[in-house]
């Protein structure tokens, strides 16, 4: 499969699932993907550049005990779409499973435990979780 971004596609888990970005015009699992969307607006440089913003803005937010963001990657919304659990007991996802993010997990420079982070053109995102995304918490939900 070709890609816009460049993303080598045999390194990915999700090759069955995918319908592929030039043959879906970036949209290869039905919803939107972030890189494809950017690039076509503003090209891989701009593409790049908007990546740094992002870095910048989580950056700023200067969590206690969250290293500085140093690279982001594309991401399946499904593979980042935890429930976080609201006060009354329920539980709920902000994300979309079909989309693409970017974002990145980090280890917590104090406890035992990651931040994810995720942003969209529109908002940016950071939770806290266990190991393999068990307990999350949400941290930051903001737009941009």
């Amino acid at each position: 499969m070709n890609t816009i971004c460049g993303a080598d596609c045999n390194k990915c888990g999700l090759k069955s699932t995918c319908k592929g970005c030039n043959e879906t015009c970036g949209k290869p699992f039905g919803d939107t993907c972030i890189a494809a969307e950017y690039i076509k607006i503003g090209g891989t440089k701009g593409f790049d550049e908007f990546k740094r913003q992002i870095m910048s803005e989580f950056n700023a937010l200067n969590i206690e005990g969250m290293p500085q963001v140093k690279e982001l990657y594309n991401l399946c919304g499904s593979f980042v779409n935890l429930e976080y659990p609201l006060p009354g007991g329920e539980k709920v996802k902000l994300l979309n499973d079909n989309k693409i993010y970017l974002g990145t997990q980090l280890e917590c420079e104090f406890v035992d435990r990651c931040f994810g982070l995720v942003a969209g053109m529109d908002f940016l995102l950071v939770c806290e979780y266990g190991e393999g995304g068990t307990n999350p918490e949400l941290l930051v939900y903001k737009k941009r």
